[in-house]
């Protein structure tokens, strides 16, 4: 599975079988990001592609040198438990 990146839609986006997996997130000032809203097809679940976005997500906010932050409950339990670490 490729985890795309669509910053013009602020998301990243798994497709499978034509169903769209997506993280969101939202700039906060310049320096930070908030991945608001993880959603997986019910079809889909259980594939661990929520972890894999996530993950990305993660990965990307680092590169960039973003402070991060999760309004989404499932983004949150990667930062709150350090989860981030491969």
């Amino acid at each position: 599975m490729q985890t795309i990146h669509e910053p013009e839609r602020q998301r990243f986006v798994i497709t499978v079988d034509g169903q769209e997996s997506v993280l969101e997130y939202r700039p906060i000032g310049t320096d930070s990001v908030d991945f608001v809203r993880t959603f997986v097809p019910t079809e889909l679940r259980g594939r661990g592609i929520a972890e894999q976005l996530v993950r990305s997500g993660i990965a990307w906010a680092r590169e960039q040198g973003l402070h991060m932050q999760a309004t989404c409950w499932y983004a949150r339990r990667f930062l709150d438990r350090g989860k981030t670490r491969d």
